[in-house]
């Protein structure tokens, strides 16, 4: 399947203040215990690397990034259900690993669910390997799930 459905135009660009109710809309469809629009706002103004996945000027994705110390850490990455399967969230994961790469980052950090294959496969694919685990991190039906902690070395090119 292709990235981008035919005839469609699909751009990566930084995130604007006016989408946040588009991208916290797109979060609250892929994600059962979303992230709500004052935390992308809060990204925002902290000043972290929010981006954003559009076709034909539509977000259908985004990524967000913090960066600091020599070391990075991906937040967030989503992709709209109806979008998933196309390589989109490979191509935003490509470009938050650019922008670390650009603040002189050595190493990246994430969680991830253990319930979420796919994006364990994205991220393993990437070159990220599990590094540990955080008990109790994320909130679930019935409880709480542990995340898996990953990690990547930036290596100078």
């Amino acid at each position: 399947m292709s990235a981008v459905p035919a005839g469609a135009v699909a751009e990566l660009r930084p995130m604007r203040e006016a989408e946040i109710e588009l991208v916290a809309a797109i979060e609250r469809r892929a994600y059962e215990f979303p992230w709500t629009a004052g935390i992308f706002r809060d990204c925002l103004r902290a000043g972290y690397e929010c981006w954003v996945l559009a076709v034909d000027g539509m977000p259908v994705g985004y990524g967000i990034l913090s960066a600091a110390a020599g070391e990075a850490h991906v937040l967030n990455v989503c992709v709209a259900p109806e979008h998933q399967g196309r390589g989109l969230g490979r191509r935003l994961l490509h470009r938050l690993l650019e922008l670390a790469r650009w603040h002189r980052v050595e190493r990246v950090f994430l969680e991830v669910r253990p319930s979420n294959p796919v994006a364990i496969g994205l991220y393993e694919r990437a070159g990220f390997n599990e590094i540990g685990r955080r008990p109790n991190y994320y909130p679930a039906k019935g409880g709480r799930e542990d995340a898996i902690v990953m990690a990547m070395e930036l290596l100078p090119p």
